[in-house]
């Protein structure tokens, strides 16, 4: 048996095409970045989100000496609000960087790791999380679903 796996995104030439609401989220992402702690690898990210409240939560990386000490924006983020704001869930999530010495021209894409944390939180709250990956510039792709970044992610259903 055959099976395919899709899902669509948009992609945007820049920010501007994004709602007002959008961009605000991401314009906060990106000063998210400014945040960060990344003396070792220099790749600042930043990740903001919009809960169901409407209030805007940051995160971004901190890095350690020990690298898999370090976390990663997304989830220094999905952390913050999971300890703060326990009840709320988060509508739209914006994630950005800024590497040292370089442009940051193209969309960003979560690690793995962070791949799962977001699809756990989404079937935490029972609501999809919208997600706009960006650079400082360039072209927007937005996804409907953090769900569509992880195909076949681990949802834990087996465990019940």
């Amino acid at each position: 048996m055959r099976k395919k796996f899709e899902f669509e995104y948009h992609l945007l030439a820049n920010a501007s095409e994004l709602s007002v609401e959008d961009q605000e989220i991401l314009v906060a992402a990106k000063e998210a970045t400014k945040t960060a702690y990344a003396p070792y690898s220099n790749f600042y990210v930043g990740a903001a989100a919009r809960l169901s409240n409407g209030k805007i939560v940051i995160g971004s990386n901190q890095e350690s000496t020990s690298f898999p000490v370090g976390i990663c924006a997304e989830r220094t983020l999905l952390n913050s609000v999971g300890s703060q704001f326990p009840d709320l869930s988060i509508i739209t999530m914006a994630i950005s960087y800024q590497p040292l010495g370089k442009d940051s021209i193209e969309p960003i894409s979560p690690c793995g790791m962070c791949r799962q944390s977001l699809l756990d939180y989404e079937n935490r709250y029972g609501a999809p999380i919208k997600i706009i990956l960006s650079g400082m510039s360039g072209e927007v792709m937005v996804l409907n679903s953090a769900s569509n970044l992880l195909p076949f992610g681990f949802d834990g259903s087996i465990l019940k």
